[in-house]
């Protein structure tokens, strides 16, 4: 009987102060699953701080459970993972991030879930202990997509999470640019068993989420999961259209009981400049569809490899 294979994908950016420890602890975990085989996965995702350095050092020290997929610049998170998932071959497959600011003792846990027939097991954040800024940005958008597309997602999110060998097929056949892979993994419809986390602060290092691609991150999901942009483009228009009828009518009531003349250009020119607002949003939600459809029409893959180091059983699937 072949011995089951547990992967472990890690994307990999920028973090060359954290893998020193996350190395050898993910390796430790081998020795607490003597039945199964573990592989680990470590994407970089274009790092210029000696990550791939480390990364590679590992893997030749660990041939048999280490593989490093080097991309050839840094294509984002999203890429990141899909390229760990197209070359993970275990039955099960987890996913981390490199800080292990999320414990990744729990994908013990996750693996007992999965024998009992759970095909997506994640770990939900009950405690950030992180500071003001970085717990409300992250409650924000998490609030915000559970209102809009997926009332069911955890209220302070995941990004730890261990899926069923059917789910990572699922999600390597979808190789869409801009769709966040934790939000496309509720999309599929598997529903999740839920274990309670503690995310740590972080020890070492800067997080490279800035602002901005947290930004990035809500409008792609928004975009690509609800109708909620151009709906409010027809939103705008029907409240618009009313209230413009609702002044035009008081100007006419105001003429025809008092005689006095239409208020003067100040009205104007602030009408015209609320409207010409309104008229450049609605040209900013249609852009970013239509940079999306122009994205994947020109049919470029979301990442590409450069080189890959360490092999357990090559880069598909046993069957």
């Amino acid at each position: 009987m072949l011995t089951k294979i547990f992967s472990i994908v890690v994307p990999v950016y920028q973090n060359a102060g954290n893998l020193p420890f996350t190395m050898p602890t993910l390796l430790a975990m081998q020795k607490q699953l003597p039945e199964w085989k573990l592989e680990l996965v470590f994407v970089d995702d274009g790092s210029t701080d000696g990550s791939y350095k480390l990364l590679a050092e590992f893997a030749l020290d660990n041939p048999e459970q280490v593989k490093v997929v080097k991309l050839t610049r840094n294509f984002g998170q999203n890429p990141a993972i899909q390229a760990g998932l197209l070359y993970a071959t275990g039955d099960c497959v987890g996913i981390v991030s490199a800080d292990l600011q999320e414990p990744c003792e729990y994908f013990l846990d996750m693996l007992k879930e999965w024998k009992l027939g759970a095909k997506f097991v994640i770990g939900e954040r009950v405690v950030r202990e992180e500071n003001w800024w970085h717990r409300n940005i992250s409650g924000f958008y998490w609030r915000l997509i559970r209102r809009a597309a997926f009332p069911e997602l955890p209220e302070m999110g995941y990004d730890f999470c261990l899926l069923d060998r059917q789910v990572v097929e699922n999600i390597n056949h979808i190789r869409e640019k801009n769709s966040p892979i934790f939000i496309l993994l509720y999309w599929l419809g598997y529903k999740p068993v839920r274990l309670p986390i503690i995310r740590k602060k972080r020890e070492v290092g800067r997080s490279q989420w800035r602002l901005i691609k947290k930004i990035q991150l809500a409008i792609d999901t928004l975009i690509g999961f609800t109708y909620l942009p151009s709906r409010l483009i027809t939103l705008m228009s029907f409240s618009a259209s009313f209230f413009a009828l609702v002044y035009l009518l008081f100007l006419l009531y105001r003429w025809h009981s008092t005689g006095a003349a239409p208020l003067g250009w100040m009205t104007v020119v602030g009408l015209l400049v609320l409207f010409g607002a309104l008229i450049l949003f609605a040209l900013g939600i249609i852009s970013e569809y239509l940079l999306r459809i122009l994205d994947e029409s020109r049919k470029r893959p979301p990442f590409v490899v450069d080189a890959v180091m360490g092999s357990l059983e090559g880069g598909q699937h046993r069957r």
